[in-house]
């Protein structure tokens, strides 16, 4: 199958880190596309930047539907999902909803660590309206602005770090999921650090792709 993930966002560094870790976890027959909102803000942090990325996420998804079987919106906080989903008769799935469901399953309790404050209440409404209010301890904010996780030589994947102990001191989870498409390339190193899973939602959204389409 051949699977298009859509950056919401224009930073073209971080539609190729979204990519590569979709190419990784893409088992064989699957195919990954990309494609870079080039009419967004640098990156969504809130519902204003969410707002403002939607008009062209959504051409994006107009143009480059005929290219795959399915498409991923990838932004945590699932940008203007129910919208794409009435333009196309194709699964379209955001990378929150993929890694809270896959974190929350058979009612693991579990944590997000996102990046802002201001990103946590539009997660927190995705978590009800996904029905994973039992299973979602807490959403946490460690701070960190989504373009320092492109920074070479930032110390923003410490602070996220912080947070993650921090959750699982206060909130007793059995799972951690990254609340940001640019965290994408740090969930193996931190679930090997911190001894438990640690979930990106571009790899869930892969995943949960491939068994649908198996």
């Amino acid at each position: 199958m051949r699977i298009l993930f859509i950056n919401p966002n224009a930073t073209a560094s971080m539609t190729e880190k979204i990519a590569a870790a979709a190419r990784a976890a893409a088992g064989p027959g699957t195919s990954i596309l990309s494609a870079t909102n080039r009419a967004g803000p640098p990156s969504i942090q809130g519902p204003a930047d969410g707002a403002a990325a939607e008009p062209g996420l959504l051409a994006l998804i107009c143009e480059r539907e005929g290219d795959a079987d399915a498409i991923v919106i990838a932004c945590f906080d699932d940008t203007g999902l129910e919208r794409a989903r009435a333009l196309t008769l194709k699964p379209v799935i955001g990378i929150g909803e993929a890694a809270m469901r896959a974190a929350g399953a058979g009612g693991r309790p579990f944590s997000v660590v996102t990046t802002l404050s201001v990103s946590v209440p539009v997660i927190e409404d995705n978590v009800r309206v996904y029905g994973l209010t039992a299973a979602c301890r807490r959403v946490r904010a460690s701070e960190v602005p989504v373009l320092a996780l492109e920074e070479p030589g930032s110390t923003a994947r410490e602070t996220v770090a912080a947070e993650i102990a921090a959750a699982l001191a206060e909130d007793r989870s059995g799972a951690i999921v990254l609340g940001c498409a640019g965290m994408a390339d740090l969930a193996d190193q931190f679930a090997a650090r911190f001894g438990l899973p640690v979930l990106d939602g571009v790899v869930c959204a892969v995943k949960a792709l491939e068994a649908r389409d198996g």
